[in-house]
């Protein structure tokens, strides 16, 4: 029997990073629909946060917007203080920030290296080591980090983008083991070509060659990703944890 998804969430609180846009947006449009409290980083973009925060609430969900770059300590912890004072404890981590180059090994020097991974492995660490003492605390977490299917295929026009992904993927199974005696579940999912901002800024025909090589023959859009994330939050992957879900069309 199909359970009622509508309080799925009730009296939970999320944080969602790059929660503004794309996978981000879809992911806390679905949580708040659940009945969480959802906060909505940004780094940037502070329209397109606060239209996510406008869906958010009108959906009936309590919610905020919190400016924070996922690379510096300082800003975490900050946006995790003022994010539990202002909506709670947080139970929901999904940590969707991120970045993406295209660039020949020619092409990428030490500096493209490290701001890769200072936003996207560095980004996970900081934001995972903020709250899990808050999760340990009470008993209950969540935890989704969002990697790419390059960390799992080869990619070599992203070295760098595709080496940061797979620490990722490896920091979601050592983690999962090490937070399971508290109650903490920490899974990953590796989006295929998915429509956002990122994918369409990237050469037209380097998107098609993707499509034409994707079995479903078509990109993603968001909220199929954002249907993995909240699986994986939800009590419907109760038995799940370490674990890397590929939504990738049949590519992988």
């Amino acid at each position: 029997m199909m359970k009622n998804r509508k309080g799925e969430f009730e009296k939970r609180t999320a944080l969602v990073t790059g929660g503004s846009r794309g996978i981000g947006r879809s992911t806390c449009i679905m949580l708040a629909a659940s009945g969480a409290r959802v906060a909505i980083n940004f780094a940037n973009n502070k329209d397109a946060a606060n239209e996510t925060l406008r869906m958010v609430k009108e959906l009936g969900a309590e919610g905020m917007i919190i400016r924070a770059d996922v690379s510096s300590e300082k800003d975490v912890n900050n946006m995790v203080k003022n994010v539990s004072a202002e909506l709670g404890p947080i139970d929901l981590l999904v940590n969707n920030a991120g970045i993406a180059v295209s660039q020949s090994h020619l092409a990428i020097s030490f500096a493209d290296w490290k701001r890769m991974f200072e936003v996207n492995v560095d980004g996970v660490f900081l934001t995972t080591w903020a709250v899990k003492n808050q999760m340990i605390d009470q008993g209950y977490g969540r935890i989704v980090n969002v990697a790419s299917l390059a960390g799992i295929i080869l990619k070599k026009e992203m070295i760098h983008y595709a080496t940061a992904k797979a620490s990722v993927i490896s920091f979601t199974r050592h983690c999962s083991e090490a937070f399971a005696p508290h109650n903490i579940r920490v899974n990953c999912v590796a989006p295929g070509l998915t429509d956002t901002d990122i994918a369409q800024s990237a050469n037209p025909d380097s998107i098609n060659q993707l499509i034409n090589s994707t079995p479903l023959g078509r990109m993603a859009v968001p909220g199929e990703i954002a249907n993995v994330i909240h699986f994986l939050l939800s009590e419907d992957a109760s038995f799940v944890t370490g674990q890397t879900i590929v939504a990738c069309g049949g590519r992988s």
